[in-house]
Formats: C-alpha cells, structure tokens, sequence
C-alpha cells in the first residue's frame, strides 16, 4: 500500500501530552501516510440522550474516521490503574453507531505514563475493550512509555534509542499488517 490512511487517537485530551507526543512519533517512524488524529471530545455517553438525540455528529464523525482508516494506532495514558474514561467513552460511543468500523483494523496499541510501569496495565485492560470489536490488535513488541514527560526533547522527538527501536518495530509491524 503506497499511501495509507492512518487514524491516531490519544487517550488523553491534553494538547501537549506525552501520549500526543508518542503518537506523533509513531507517525514519523510509520512513514509516508495520510495522518489522521482523532478527536475524542466528546460528550459523556447516556443512553437517555441517545434515545431522544441519537448518535453526536462528532461520534458518527469518529466511527467515520475508523472505517476509513488503513490502520490506526491508540495510545493511552494510565489514571488508576486503566486507560483514560475519555477513551473508554469514546469506544462506548463508537459501539453504539451502525456497522462496526473496528471490524478486522489493523490496531497498534502503546502507553506513556509517569509511572515507571509505562501504562503498562492500562494498555492491558485497552486490549482487552478493543476484544468485542474483533480488530486485529497486534500483539507487539509492547511500548510502555516510562516516565514519559523526561522523554521527549524540545522538538517532541523520544530521546532514547530503545524507545525508538521498539516504537519503530511496532510501526514495522503495523505497516506490514496493512499487506495480509
């Protein structure tokens, strides 16, 4: 595939978060793409509202973006334990649209996080919301982004070659799931 379409979405709303800055560089090693990033403002999930509103623009607009992508890459901060409720909500949310746009996506999951476990159970739990979706999450190599906010210079690049060498393997992986 010469130009895919790539969805990025941040667990975290935040405009200069670690797990943006990740993703951003996940877009870099990736290499040449359309790079798409999602937004997941999106108001609180109620069945209540669904019922007399039906699905928000910015919902439909979301599963939109996820059937048109070739591949997409999630990154999620870790708050307690567990992945972001913006991004918990955002699948809700997703699940309640016609058709389901995860079905059988190419799906890179990583973290970054202040804790020294890099988002690690977070991502974990991740995986295991995306399982009734039924895409095809790949399996690794794991990118747990320790520490996150020391690893990133003034350009947002990741500082450290370890981090990189597996972020790009992972974007390797990816990009080769795009041809099966």
């Amino acid at each position: 595939m010469a130009d895919p379409r790539l969805l990025t979405i941040s667990g975290s709303l935040r405009r200069g978060a670690t797990n943006r800055k990740l993703l951003a560089e996940a877009a870099r090693v990736f290499g040449s793409a359309t790079v798409v990033e999602a937004d997941l403002n999106l108001p609180l999930y109620d069945g209540d509202a669904e019922a007399a509103d039906g699905i928000p623009p910015a919902v439909q607009a979301l599963a939109d973006e996820i059937a048109a992508a070739d591949a997409v890459v999630i990154s999620t901060p870790e708050y307690n334990k567990g992945p972001s409720g913006v991004l918990k909500n955002a699948l809700d949310w997703v699940s309640r649209t016609e058709g389901n746009p995860w079905a059988d996506k190419p799906v890179a999951v990583m973290s970054a996080a202040a804790g020294r476990a890099g988002g690690e159970q977070a991502q974990a739990l991740l995986r295991g919301f995306l399982v009734p979706f039924q895409p095809r999450v790949l399996s690794g190599p794991g990118v747990h982004l320790a520490g996150s906010s020391k690893e990133f210079d003034e350009r947002g690049r990741l500082t450290s070659a370890q981090y990189e060498a597996t972020l790009t393997k992972l974007m390797q992986k990816l990009r080769a799931e795009l041809d099966r």
